[in-house]
């Protein structure tokens, strides 16, 4: 059984409660699926993506998370194992979701940035939980 450090429980708890927000890129799916909201096919795109990336990172990071309590690794090692990706499951969505709001809109505004920053974190987060995991 892995007991986790009171840093990696609270990040959990954290991030599952954040986690309750995925609902809400489900939602805003939900009213453009039964024509309650009108999207372009950009749109519609972006924010199936953003909701995917939200969930499937989330789990994965808490996964990171665990797996980083069988690491050795201390400080801001840690926590871009620990966290990096979690980071990324805010930080990817939030670009997909920003970059399409706008009425009619069929290409990204500048949000879209933040998809590279979500994939910095999202590499990071996961080359630095693997090694530590290797090096343990």
């Amino acid at each position: 059984m892995i007991e986790l450090s009171d840093a990696a429980r609270t990040t959990a708890g954290i991030a599952l409660v954040a986690a309750t927000t995925v609902a809400t890129g489900g939602r805003l799916l939900y009213t453009i699926v039964v024509g309650r909201l009108a999207a372009t096919d950009f749109q519609k795109a972006f924010f199936r993506a953003g909701h995917a990336h939200a969930g499937v990172f989330i789990v994965l990071g808490l996964l990171c998370l665990l797996l980083t309590e069988a690491t050795s690794l201390t400080g801001a090692w840690q926590w871009l194992a620990r966290s990096g990706v979690l980071v990324a499951a805010i930080v990817m969505p939030m670009g997909f979701f920003f970059s399409a709001i706008g009425t009619g809109r069929t290409s990204p505004n500048r949000w879209v940035v933040l998809l590279g920053v979500g994939a910095a974190f999202l590499v990071a987060g996961l080359l630095t939980a693997g090694i530590g995991l290797l090096t343990a």
